[in-house]
């Protein structure tokens, strides 16, 4: 009995050590030297703090809480950190801007739903707590991404969507190898994201492959988005209509009756029960203002 109780204390505190090692490691992110070295290139003042409180509330807030606060939502396994602590604050901004964008386990990406721009204004908001902490700025000119050139075809054959990304710089053309790009689809309530994402090779090429079955417009037409993410160019997005879905001659959300349209196109259901309900409404305050004014009579005999 004493050996049985021996054993189950052994494999209890291996568990336990598992288990304390395992929630170390998920809270210790591997983030290589280039994306630790990367700098902001807006200046953090008090508007871009600001701004970016405003975009921390919408995004962050519900599981971070207010930061220096410890009201982070610890419910969650492994628990958010409080990003006022020095837990947080010792990461460099190139950390803080990856961990951000990238996600892991239970923290979503963001790289799809912020821009650039507004998650360094998080990081803004997150180093306003940071009494100590100083901005070394980004030498990369923010206008380096108006020199890029993103050109698109798509090969019938293969069914395939290859894109060409290069830099216009006074020194000539430049290829832009390994840089990040998404293709996304537009479609009625966000972008639909087609293929995984790749890094271009060493001539600035990506190539796709695109569903067969995708429906396009009436005449195939489909909207598309290239978004890039670059060391050095940083973030661009590119808009572009190809005739590669499949021909759809369906109305549009907001063609036909619908919950969400307006009065003249709402389901007659919804006109009949609105106006039911607003004219039993009326006929009640009717009623109400006919009693008290024959009690207000009465009263005066």
């Amino acid at each position: 009995m004493f050996r049985k109780n021996i054993y189950k204390k052994f494999y209890l505190s291996i568990l336990i050590t598992f288990f304390f090692f395992g929630q170390l490691y998920a809270q210790k992110w591997d983030v290589t030297a280039d994306k630790k070295a990367k700098k902001s290139f807006i200046k953090f003042d008090k508007n871009t703090a600001k701004e970016g409180e405003t975009i921390y509330t919408k995004n962050c807030k519900t599981c971070h809480g207010n930061p220096g606060k410890g009201d982070f939502l610890i419910t969650l396994k492994p628990h958010p950190v409080d990003l006022a602590s020095s837990t947080t604050q010792k990461y460099t901004d190139g950390d803080l801007f990856y961990i951000i964008s990238t996600g892991r386990q239970i923290m979503p990406s963001f790289k799809n739903v912020l821009s650039e721009d507004e998650r360094w204004k998080v990081i803004s908001f997150i180093r306003s707590f940071n009494k100590t902490y100083i901005q070394v700025l980004s030498l990369t000119d923010p206008n380096k991404s108006k020199l890029v050139n993103i050109t698109m075809d798509f090969d019938s054959i293969s069914n395939k969507v290859n894109v060409m990304i290069k830099a216009n710089e006074k020194t000539g053309v430049v290829n832009l190898k390994d840089a990040e790009v998404l293709l996304f689809v537009n479609r009625y309530f966000g972008k639909m994201q087609i293929d995984k994402t790749i890094r271009t090779n060493n001539e600035g090429k990506v190539t796709f492959s695109f569903p067969k079955d995708l429906p396009g417009d009436k005449t195939g037409m489909v909207d598309l988005t290239i978004k890039v993410n670059d060391d050095n160019y940083g973030e661009i997005e590119s808009q572009n209509k190809l005739k590669i879905g499949i021909p759809t001659d369906k109305p549009g959300l907001n063609e036909k009756r619908a919950i969400w349209n307006v009065v003249n196109k709402a389901p007659f259901w919804i006109i009949i029960t609105f106006t039911s309900i607003l004219l039993v409404v009326m006929f009640f305050l009717g009623y109400i203002l006919y009693s008290l004014f024959k009690i207000r009579k009465i009263g005066a005999v």
